[in-house]
C-alpha cells in the first residue's frame, strides 16, 4: 500500500497531550505550519497561509514527546498525512488533516536542544540483549604504533 509521507516544518500550537493506552502510549498536538515570503513592495518578510495538522504519536515517540516538545517550539514533522473528511446532509462539516508520525524533533535552524538517550527497560524490544552499546570510535594510534607507507619501486 502506498502512503503519504510528508515533512512539516512549523511551531507546536497546543500542548501535548499524552495518554497510556491497552495498546501503549499515546500523544497528541497541533502544528501549525505558515508559510513566509518576502514582500517586495514593502521590503519585509509577510506570513501567508497557516496550515494547521494534528500529530499523533505512538508508543516510544510518545513518551519522549510528552517530555520534550512544548507549546510554541519549532519542530520538524516526518510521517504519514491522513486526511479525513465529514460529509453531512451532502455539505461537508469539516476536513482534518492528520499526521501519523514517525519522527519528530526540533528545528535546529531556528534554535539549539540538548539530546538525552532515554533509558530502556529490559523488557523494551525482543531480541535485545540487555548489552550496553559498543563503541564504535576507533581509538587513537600512538606515534610508535604508527607504520610508515613503505615506497614500491
Amino acid at each position: 500500500m502506498n502512503e503519504t509521507m510528508i515533512c512539516a516544518v512549523g511551531n507546536v500550537a497546543t500542548q501535548p497531550v499524552y495518554r497510556e493506552l491497552a495498546t501503549g502510549a499515546s500523544v497528541r498536538f497541533r502544528l501549525a505550519a505558515t508559510a513566509r515570503y518576502l514582500d517586495r513592495e514593502k521590503n519585509e518578510w509577510t506570513d501567508g497561509h497557516t496550515n494547521f495538522f494534528t500529530v499523533w504519536a505512538n508508543r516510544q515517540l510518545a513518551t519522549n514527546v510528552a517530555g520534550s516538545i512544548n507549546v510554541g517550539d519549532p519542530v520538524v514533522v516526518q510521517g504519514r498525512l491522513k486526511v479525513r473528511s465529514e460529509v453531512r446532509e451532502g455539505q461537508p462539516t469539516w476536513t482534518s488533516a492528520d499526521i501519523d508520525a514517525v519522527a519528530i524533533g526540533h528545528d535546529l535552524a531556528r534554535g539549539t536542544s540538548a539530546f538525552r538517550r532515554t533509558q530502556r527497560t529490559e523488557n523494551t524490544a525482543a531480541g535485545t540483549s540487555g548489552q550496553p552499546e559498543p563503541v564504535w570510535e576507533t581509538p587513537p594510534v600512538e606515534a610508535a604504533e604508527r607504520q610508515e607507507p613503505v615506497a614500491v619501486t
